[in-house]
């Protein structure tokens, strides 16, 4: 029988490689780009909700690596960040596809102008990324940031959506 609290990690193929998909009891909890390792998950048993919110998952993801906007997730659980991080995930999650804010826009938007640092911290943070969209967050000047899948995911994740100042987030 599976403890309570107990977290469950499945391997999420794709044709850009395995992401892994962590569960609570709650919902998707976080999502790992692929970094070569061959870890495929922590074999925990799934139950039949989180089989289904992980095929909920896949069909998101694989959407997003491919532009476009997910039909449907499966329950986000954003509970282990603090009450300034959340604010700004859910803001995330307010960003369309093919969109981008700046750091700054984003703490206007939470109603903390002047926590434009912070704001790039909680982005950093996000345990979900890619569905719970930090790429499509840059810095004032309209260049890309820090990111925590890489530059290179950023760049690639922006211009899969077709990101309309793709070409000025980038620079020279």
């Amino acid at each position: 029988m599976k403890k309570k609290n107990e977290m469950v990690e499945l391997a999420v193929e794709t044709k850009d490689g395995t992401f892994v998909a962590t569960y609570s009891e709650k919902g998707l909890c976080g999502l790992e780009f692929p970094n070569g390792r061959t870890r495929k998950g922590n074999g925990a048993m799934p139950s039949a909700q989180i089989k289904k919110w992980h095929g909920q998952t896949t069909q998101a993801l694989k959407g997003a690596l491919r532009g476009e906007v997910a039909r449907a997730l499966p329950p986000i659980d954003l509970s282990a960040g603090t009450e300034f991080q959340k604010s700004v995930w859910r803001t995330l999650r307010t960003i369309s596809a093919g969109r981008t804010l700046s750091y700054g826009e984003v703490a206007k938007k939470i109603g903390k102008p002047r926590a434009v640092r912070a704001v790039g911290g909680a982005c950093g943070a996000n345990p979900i990324p890619v569905l719970v969209p930090c790429h499509r967050v840059l810095a004032a000047n309209r260049r890309i940031g820090g990111f925590s899948g890489g530059l290179d995911w950023k760049r690639r994740l922006l211009e899969r959506e077709g990101a309309k100042d793709f070409t000025l987030a980038l620079g020279a």
